[in-house]
């Protein structure tokens, strides 16, 4: 997907559970925001668990609801983290550690 089309700027939203993801290719105007465009797109319809103020990117880098689009941006809607990422590395290098001590 490219550029301005006759109808405004080319962009997707995206969304994927474990078990199913979608990416939506819309038209929007000049201007429109990432938060407009989820909008715009319908995509609750097909997973109405998307909180009313969800996390969103482009192209995974981190950006507010109100953020302009761009020609070919693809909005990506984050779920919430089920455990902190810092929390599993942890527990992980300890496992190692005892796993180690546990050999000797």
């Amino acid at each position: 997907m490219t550029g301005v089309t006759d109808c405004g700027l080319a962009v997707e939203v995206a969304y994927a559970t474990p078990v199913r993801q979608m990416i939506i290719a819309v038209n929007v105007a000049a201007g429109t925001s990432a938060g407009q465009a989820i909008e715009l797109s319908g995509i609750r319809k097909e997973f109405p668990a998307i909180p009313a103020q969800p996390v969103v990117g482009i192209f995974s880098r981190k950006v507010p609801l109100d953020h302009p689009l761009a020609a070919g941006d693809r909005v990506e809607i984050y779920r919430p983290l089920l455990t902190d990422p810092m929390d599993t590395r942890r527990a992980r290098a300890e496992q190692q550690r005892l796993r180690g001590k546990l050999r000797h």
